[in-house]
């Protein structure tokens, strides 16, 4: 499967960093503190204010409602006025929703800014609408989020779906119109290659991508595509503005300045991004949790590979997966019974694979080779029970390994055969990430699936009406973690 969308609207732009210090050596005074009551407005202001509320549009934020509350001209007016106006600027700065109240587990860094001596300034300078405007994200992704969001949110059939419902389900080899929109979806969610997307025949190409998504979410597999299936396929120009505005929202969510080296990995796409020094430099195919058993949205770093892992099975998987299995069973996956644990022994077999990728959380949750190769095929790959599998993972801990200065001790320690920890000097964060809205080749966003329903509760926060979910069917899989 080709990878002309392999960056998600999250990772798609590095933000530079703003330089800082002047140059002394002395270190700037630290700024006096403001409050509230040192915020004072008037009616030039006001204006500024209500004009940039009114504009909230090119942020998605159209369906809240920023109530203005207050007059210029006394203390009271002009609490209420600044309560007023850091109710909108915190919704630029790190969101309208809070993602940690809308998950059981969000721990990925956020802007956590000062607004109030900003707004104080702002007003103080008279340059309220330029201080507003820089709070949201500056990347050109968010930018180009938003130019798409308001040309969708313009059109008028904007709840009329863009494929046609015909009562007649289209079968293999027929030939219709609905054809070309139907296969511009599939290979915007990536199960037909673009060359295949040709004509108003019904393709065998077209039948085999369609029969992949059947089987994805659970249908019959059958190639014919019905209601359920074009329901899948089918986006109106309401839902394409919905689930832009959530992306919007999710990029609000993250810090500006991000660590210019890390790792980000979109959960939705199952794809992992490396970046050095503030450049993608490698880009790869991951399969991270099933849709029961979720890979939760993470700030965490690596701080150490692991050579030839052992795995100790986790009581979950152990109860769920393995009791009953027997003593044979154990035998043939090279596993025994240790201290009340039954633990896998290091090989090629092994369901971490060669390689681990140590992280620090409370959640068990690491990157890891596997022997089960074949899932990097799927289009879909949430078929994990919660960490990510990493495709070529001896590739990647080699050049991560290179990149610290430790190959030789790397070499050294996959030569032992045995489980070996070589520690990174510099650990590496790692941003767990979850985007549904991806870059094509033309740079239009391009809307792929929501494979664990997460666009939902965002959505909602939004004010956006209840959408149509889709879930990803539960592929019943290996026991690796």
């Amino acid at each position: 499967m080709r990878n002309r969308l392999i960056v998600s609207s999250l990772l798609a732009v590095t933000v530079a960093l703003t330089a800082c210090g002047s140059g002394s050596e002395k270190p700037d005074a630290p700024a006096p503190a403001v409050s509230i009551e040192d915020v004072h407005w008037n009616d030039a202001a006001l204006g500024d204010l209500r004009a940039a509320i009114d504009r909230r549009a090119a942020h998605g934020l159209d369906n809240l409602n920023f109530a203005i509350d207050g007059r210029p001209g006394n203390a009271d007016g002009d609490r209420a006025l600044t309560e007023s106006a850091l109710r909108y600027a915190s919704a630029l700065a790190r969101g309208a929703s809070d993602p940690k109240k809308l998950y059981d587990v969000y721990s990925v860094p956020r802007p956590d800014p000062n607004l109030l001596p900003g707004l104080a300034r702002a007003l103080k300078d008279g340059d309220l609408k330029s201080w507003l405007d820089g709070l949201a994200p500056r990347a050109e992704g968010y930018q180009r989020l938003s130019k798409t969001y308001m040309s969708l949110r313009g059109k008028r059939d904007a709840a009329t779906p863009a494929i046609a419902q015909n009562s007649e389900p289209l079968k293999p080899g027929e030939t219709d119109k609905r054809v070309a929109q139907i296969a511009r979806q599939l290979v915007a969610s990536d199960y037909l290659d673009a060359g295949q997307a040709q004509g108003k025949r019904y393709s065998p190409a077209m039948v085999k991508a369609v029969q992949r998504m059947q089987a994805d979410y659970g249908i019959k597999p059958d190639g014919v595509i019905g209601k359920d299936a074009l329901e899948i396929l089918n986006l109106s120009d309401a839902d394409k503005a919905r689930e832009i505005a959530v992306a919007m929202e999710r990029m609000r969510w993250l810090e500006r300045d991000p660590p210019e080296t890390r790792i980000d990995v979109n959960v939705a796409a199952g794809r992992l991004t490396y970046w050095r020094d503030g450049k993608m430099v490698d880009t790869r195919k991951v399969v991270v949790g099933e849709p029961e058993n979720q890979t939760p949205q993470l700030g965490s770093p690596i701080y150490r590979l692991v050579a030839n892992p052992t795995w100790t099975v986790p009581r979950s998987i152990q109860s769920k997966e393995i009791a009953g299995k027997g003593s044979a069973y154990l035998r043939r996956n090279n596993m025994a019974w240790k201290d009340g644990w039954i633990v896998q022994q290091p090989g090629p077999k092994n369901s971490l694979g060669l390689v681990k990728f140590d992280m620090k959380n409370e959640h068990q949750i690491y990157l890891h080779d596997t022997p089960a190769k074949q899932l990097f095929q799927e289009v879909q790959r949430q078929r994990s029970h919660g960490c990510v599998r990493v495709e070529d993972a001896l590739g990647f801990a080699e050049m991560l390994a290179k990149d610290q200065g430790v190959l030789d001790e790397w070499h050294r320690a996959r030569a032992t055969g045995k489980e070996t920890f070589v520690p990174l000097p510099r650990e590496i964060p790692v941003r767990l990430l979850y985007d549904t809205v991806l870059f094509g080749d033309d740079g239009e966003p391009v809307i792929r699936s929501d494979p664990y329903g997460r666009n939902e509760s965002v959505a909602t926060a939004l004010g956006f009406d209840a959408g149509t979910s889709h879930p990803l069917r539960a592929s019943g899989g290996d026991v690796g973690p």
